[in-house]
């Protein structure tokens, strides 16, 4: 999930949740030991399914079937949350009901927004699944006037707690792989969906291997645009080339992977992307320049 958990706002200012994860413990304190602590007292459980996920021996062998413990005593209430498309249906908690809907992998949306969406609504079914029911109080025979509750402060503190975060290598390469992922997700549904708005455009969407695709469009039959997006050269960079030619060694513009105090984000390289806002563009945002360039050949 993101590391600011925007998605879960509107349930934290109902005061339904209070989230946790292992990045808030404190240095120098035990990892098992906070983990085990945090698990042991969670009511809903969200399980974040990837391929490191399932690859990770201490999530999968000692988070997960602790988990999967508790859900079995009813002590608590274990949610998948399929993040990344993997293999988890043979898992101990394939047997589970997945979000988001039908189990598709959040990086699988268009609009990943629409993703968490789905997976925030189904906490909310979960909360409401596991809340205990009060008994009804006894009829009494003397009445009382209650007491007013006294409103709740919070402690002070400072609104001011971020702090500058350092991004490694494998950070950049997971970055760069899920936003290729994303893109390839992005055109296939945008073109399914143009062409069923339009009924005199196709497309065709074709995936060539784990770092390229293409991506194509017709009128009335006759190609007018088409691209080829790929894993270019750089580092870290996603390029385009207005082509279906397979080649690898041009393009016509490339993104590169970039971060400052706050996170990763994409900066376009070449002169094709000029807005003021692309400086500094999330997954989709990038997405949205790349399919901008992609139409313009097709509304010429």
């Amino acid at each position: 999930m993101p590391a600011s958990h925007d998605e879960f706002s509107g349930l934290k200012h109902e005061g339904l949740v209070e989230t946790w994860h292992d990045r808030r413990i404190p240095a120098g304190d035990v990892l098992d030991d906070a983990i085990s602590t945090e698990l042991e007292r969670a009511d809903v459980i969200l399980l974040l399914v990837s391929a490191d996920f399932l690859a990770s021996r201490y999530c999968f062998d000692i988070e997960m079937r602790r988990a999967m413990e508790r859900h079995a005593a009813r002590e608590a209430r274990v949610v998948p949350v399929i993040l990344r498309p993997c293999d988890w249906h043979g898992t101990p908690f394939g047997k589970l009901a997945a979000t988001p809907d039908d189990g598709k992998p959040v990086r699988s949306f268009a609009d990943m927004d629409e993703g968490f969406l789905q997976v925030v609504r189904a906490i909310r079914r979960a909360l409401q699944a596991s809340a205990p029911t009060a008994p009804p109080a006894p009829p009494s025979r003397t009445a009382t006037k209650p007491h007013p509750q006294q409103p709740v402060r919070p402690a002070p503190r400072s609104s001011n707690l971020g702090l500058p975060r350092r991004f490694t290598d494998i950070d950049r390469d997971r970055f760069r792989d899920e936003t290729f992922e994303f893109f390839a997700a992005f055109f296939e549904n945008s073109l399914n969906e143009l062409a069923q708005r339009h009924p005199d455009v196709q497309a065709r969407f074709k995936r060539i291997d784990a770092e390229a695709f293409t991506a194509a469009l017709y009128r009335d039959g006759k190609k007018k645009a088409s691209c080829h997006i790929f894993l270019g050269k750089l580092p870290d960079g996603i390029a385009y080339s207005s082509s279906e030619s397979q080649a690898r060694n041009s393009y016509n513009e490339i993104l590169n992977v970039e971060a400052d105090e706050h996170g990763l984000f994409w900066r376009p390289i070449g002169m094709n992307i000029r807005n003021q806002d692309a400086a500094r563009l999330m997954p989709q945002a990038a997405a949205e320049a790349y399919w901008e360039l992609f139409l313009r050949d097709m509304r010429r």
